[in-house]
């Protein structure tokens, strides 16, 4: 969505697949994507296991309960869906090779008086995924519009408007203390902010197709190969 953003000539249609929301990864309270609080709390190189990117500097091959190993075959897919033993381990090679750094993973992050009490940095991934610093809503206001294809998994744990890391579902189900309620910190709706956007996009002029993928998770060109493989190509052939 950002090259498109960037780049609107160069683009003949967009595919999106288990995309996160445009306004951010946490942080954010609605469908309009505002903020949760006015120093982005809850997003950013905080809001990272620490004890799995400990796990990944470590090179961790185990099956342990926060293991990458583990991590990828219930939340990467829907579990019982596991890749055959070989390809696994390539996965698992690839995760490893993540360099924990402020710079790069988690990133860095500045603590905060508001609940969960850490706010985005300046560096590295997550913080580059935080609200402060992503903006892609601008997609449906674009004069350039291409053909969209948003597809997605019913069962996703990552994106979804109950994720599993997003911290203020998780203080919803008791998982992080001291969570303030729905009404000062609810859930970040991140799907239904997908479709906020492609809907204004649409009523801008633009057009999209939306796909739910049943018994799915957040890898539905591994998940599902062949049915996304259709639909990829019957909608780039068109």
């Amino acid at each position: 969505m950002q090259y498109v953003i960037d780049h609107p000539g160069n683009v003949r249609s967009l595919t999106l697949q288990a995309p996160g929301s445009p306004f951010g990864f946490g942080g954010t309270r609605d469908a309009q994507g505002t903020p949760t609080w006015p120093d982005f709390a809850g997003s950013g190189g905080g809001t990272a296991n620490p004890d799995f990117a400990q796990r990944l500097a470590n090179q961790d091959r185990t099956s342990d309960q926060s293991s990458p190993r583990t991590v990828m075959n219930t939340f990467y897919f829907k579990p019982p869906f596991r890749v055959a033993p070989d390809r696994e381990e390539i996965y698992l090679t690839s995760m490893l090779s993540t360099k924990i750094h402020p710079g790069n993973y988690p990133g860095d992050m500045v603590s905060s008086p508001n609940w969960p009490l850490v706010a985005p940095g300046t560096q590295g991934v997550n913080n580059a995924l935080a609200p402060k610093y992503l903006h892609q809503a601008d997609f449906a206001d674009m004069s350039t519009q291409i053909p969209v294809l948003w597809l997605h998994g019913a069962d996703d744990q990552i994106v979804s408007d109950t994720s599993v890391f997003d911290l203020g579902f998780l203080g919803q189900i008791g998982a992080i203390p001291g969570w303030p309620g729905a009404d000062i910190y609810p859930a970040q709706p991140m799907k239904t902010q997908v479709r906020t956007v492609l809907e204004q996009y649409r009523a801008n002029g633009g057009s999209y197709q939306e796909v739910v993928l049943s018994d799915c998770g957040h890898s539905p060109h591994i998940e599902k190969q062949d049915e996304v493989l259709t639909l990829f190509t019957n909608f780039i052939d068109r």
